[in-house]
């Protein structure tokens, strides 16, 4: 039996060793040079040639693409070339998370640089919910608007798009949500959304804030493209970066570039509310490399805290004020806010908790959970906490005082929610998303049957096979191949996240060298060893204190070990670590 084969029968559903075509691996390092566990995992993210791999490995702004391969775009930028040039007031109509308040920033920020005018609306959560709205389009047909430009919104935005017509206004929607495909477009000046059926753009996966760049992108290299290109637009690119991470598209292709300028660029933060931000979010970029990590859980939630417990529009202050100390100000109440929404979202979620163990809950396999009184602003954070813990899809619904109800959904890899929502449309007033996440509004009366629906629906489309979230395995990788020299290889593949996630590693007939030694009762310090060559190696496990007490490992102790690959650096016991993400004893 070999290695791999070996490998396949240890693994049971829960862990997957995802690999790569080994042929082409191979031809991939040969060709390339690199070493072949690198070219496995290049091979296994899409890489399929020594100059894939290049500008895999060596993201810059000139791999960028051409913004007028957007289906939409050559109407878009004549359009507000002509609104700058007649001095006519630009609506910009964003939404209230991290993606759209950002690509209002953006947008704004690029229009303004070339002399137009500009005001923006970003919906309160509470009060006006997701998508645009008539009445603010009425409001700005009254105050002499006549284009109005969409941001991380309007694919689905029908009845705005009419109005907008009937009031004389020129609509521009810029979107990375999927169409309907089974209505079509809205009707409006111009489209600019990759998803969208005819459009050509090599990069599919932009989020809202990236689709608003590529805008910008085409808009300022017009004006000016030096300056653009060697300044404007890599600074832009600190707040797509924020955009690209929060809203968890792929990093890879244009968003891989995106990022990797992003975070370069926020090691040097000049403007006082990126800077303010920064500092209550305790994270100083003189002192260490940023990560997604970073902006994912320090710097999103800050922002998203804005429209999930109060008014969004304040992150469009932070971001472009000239005064420290109201870049201060607004900094502290966001950091305020998030803890309140911490505080909401821990009340919830222990409520939430105790009611899994009811038997509908427990047998279903796709959870809708209703509630009373639960805030608006956390329940898609809450439904991601159910995925978590079940490892089904979830939606999260909570009821208004006027008897409309208000959901969001996330998923796992193997259901397509917005295609099961898509199977219950006749209830909702209005939805929208994509595969892992959706958002929604319904009467209140008509929750129970949608939780009926949803829970059919993904009784014939899931298997038992099919829930929960499989560790995956990347490679088998020897403890005693573990080296300095692979560490730095690995490296090189950041900015990892989503669709380039760090890699987990696989090692079989992995020995302790010692007891487990227990930290805090709930954390787990092992010292293993694996072949000849190997030395001892410590392999950290946080919260899983209780189970290696479960399975009595001890000195002498043989386990498979599922790994990522760690550096600390402490000035006296620093060097290569693992992290421990899957155990069990071997035989």
């Amino acid at each position: 039996m070999s290695t791999s084969e070996a490998a396949a029968a240890l693994l049971n559903r829960r862990w997957i060793l995802s690999g790569s075509d080994p042929g082409k691996a191979a031809e991939l390092a040969r060709e390339s040079g690199l070493p072949l566990l690198i070219a496995e995992l290049l091979v296994a993210r899409g890489v399929h040639n020594a100059a894939e791999a290049e500008r895999f490995l060596h993201p810059h702004f000139d791999q960028l693409l051409d913004p007028y391969s957007m289906l939409g775009m050559e109407r878009a930028v004549a359009r507000i070339q002509q609104a700058v040039a007649a001095q006519e007031t630009i609506l910009i109509y964003g939404d209230y998370d991290v993606d759209g308040t950002t690509a209002v920033v953006l947008l704004k920020t690029a229009i303004e640089m070339l002399g137009g005018q500009v005001r923006f609306h970003v919906p309160h959560r509470l009060r006006e919910g997701y998508g645009m709205r008539s009445g603010i389009l009425d409001g700005a047909a009254r105050d002499g608007v006549r284009l109005v430009i969409s941001v991380d919104t309007g694919i689905r935005a029908f009845a705005a798009a009419e109005a907008a017509e009937t009031l004389g206004l020129n609509l521009i929607v810029t979107d990375h949500h999927l169409p309907e495909a089974a209505v079509g477009l809205p009707n409006a000046l111009a489209i600019l959304n990759p998803n969208q059926a005819a459009c050509g753009y090599a990069c599919k996966h932009l989020c809202g804030a990236g689709v608003v760049f590529k805008l910008s992108q085409a808009l300022l290299e017009g004006w000016d493209r030096e300056r653009a290109r060697t300044k404007i637009l890599p600074s832009f690119l600190k707040m797509v970066a924020i955009a690209t991470v929060a809203d968890a598209v792929p990093l890879l292709g244009e968003n891989r570039v995106f990022v990797a300028i992003g975070l370069e660029q926020l090691q040097r933060p000049v403007h006082a509310g990126l800077r303010s931000l920064m500092e209550v979010a305790k994270l100083d970029s003189a002192r260490r490399k940023l990560t997604p990590v970073d902006v994912a859980f320090r710097i999103a939630p800050r922002i998203n805290a804005a429209g999930r417990m109060d008014v969004a529009s304040e992150v469009i202050e932070l971001f472009t004020t000239k005064e420290p100390k109201r870049a201060h100000e607004i900094a502290e109440k966001l950091e305020k806010l998030n803890q309140e929404r911490r505080d909401a979202e821990a009340a919830m979620l222990a409520e939430i908790v105790a009611r899994l163990e009811e038997e509908r809950f427990r047998d279903a396999r796709c959870i809708v959970m209703d509630g009373e009184g639960w805030h608006r602003g956390v329940i898609g954070i809450l439904a991601s906490r159910i995925v978590d813990r079940t490892g089904k899809p979830a939606m999260v619904v909570a009821h208004d005082e006027d008897g409309t109800a208000h959901g969001s959904g996330r998923s796992i890899p193997s259901f397509h929610l917005l295609d099961a929502i898509e199977s219950c449309r006749d209830l909702f007033t209005r939805f929208g998303g994509h595969a892992h996440a959706v958002g929604f509004s319904l009467p209140s009366e008509r929750v129970e049957e949608l939780r009926a629906r949803l829970v059919g629906y993904a009784a014939i489309h899931l298997t038992e096979e099919d829930l929960g979230s499989p560790l995956r395995c990347d490679a088998l990788l020897p403890l005693d191949r573990v080296t300095p020299a692979v560490w730095s290889w690995l490296k090189r593949l950041e900015p990892m996240g989503m669709g380039n996630t760090e890699p987990v590693f696989l090692a079989q007939n992995v020995l302790l060298t010692g007891p487990p030694r227990y930290m805090k009762e709930k954390h787990v310090r092992l010292q293993v060893t694996q072949g000849p060559r190997g030395g001892n190696l410590s392999a950290l496990g946080w919260s899983w204190a209780e189970r290696v007490q479960s399975m009595q490992l001890g000195e002498g102790s043989v386990v498979h070990l599922a790994y990522r690959l760690r550096e600390n650096k402490h000035p006296e016991y620093g060097g290569l670590e693992l992290e421990i993400a899957g155990l069990y004893p071997a035989g």
